[in-house]
């Protein structure tokens, strides 16, 4: 009876077909179910009323914008000029960077990783994400023992990031 009151009152779009009175009580409950807080539902106090409302935080800038509109992890590119460029206040040094034109069309700066290197203009060379901290304005890196830029020599720790075969064992 109960049941049936209840179908009845309840709208077209949630009206249910006829089943059993065990599945239709369950199901009913179900679509009746509210889900309640025990808190109450704050107001906004009179500064931060004043105040006005929460603003948008800005949208982070990408690292590496070049590679990242074109989604790759690293592009090629054709050296135009190969310098040297000094760090920022605290440090000091040469860095070696590269101005490199990517196949996409845009040109980077780009720092050159290890000792020594055999870049030169028109060169060709993979680019990667990553800044160089200390360099304002080099947002990429060269990956050594890519294209035309060959791996450091003599390297024992750390070889994968510069490019380096394993050292051979000396004959005994």
């Amino acid at each position: 009876m109960a049941t049936s009151l209840l179908r009845s009152l309840l709208t077209p779009a949630l009206r249910m077909p006829a089943v059993s009175t065990a599945k239709a009580s369950t199901s009913l409950s179900q679509t009746l179910r509210r889900n309640f807080s025990a808190t109450p539902t704050p107001f906004a106090t009179y500064n931060q009323v004043a105040k006005g409302c929460r603003s948008a935080q800005r949208a982070r800038k990408a690292v590496s914008p070049a590679l990242r509109d074109v989604n790759a992890p690293a592009l090629k590119g054709v050296c135009l000029k190969v310098g040297i460029t000094t760090p920022k206040k605290p440090n000091s040094g040469q860095r070696k960077t590269a101005r490199v034109r990517l196949s996409t069309g845009r040109v980077v700066t780009c720092y050159i990783p290890g000792e020594g290197h055999n870049v030169q203009q028109h060169s060709v060379v993979l680019c990667r994400g990553g800044r160089s901290q200390d360099c304002p304005g080099v947002r990429y890196h060269l990956v050594r023992g890519a294209m035309d830029l060959g791996g450091v020599g003599n390297r024992v720790t750390s070889r994968s990031k510069y490019g380096t075969k394993k050292p051979k064992k000396a004959a005994a």
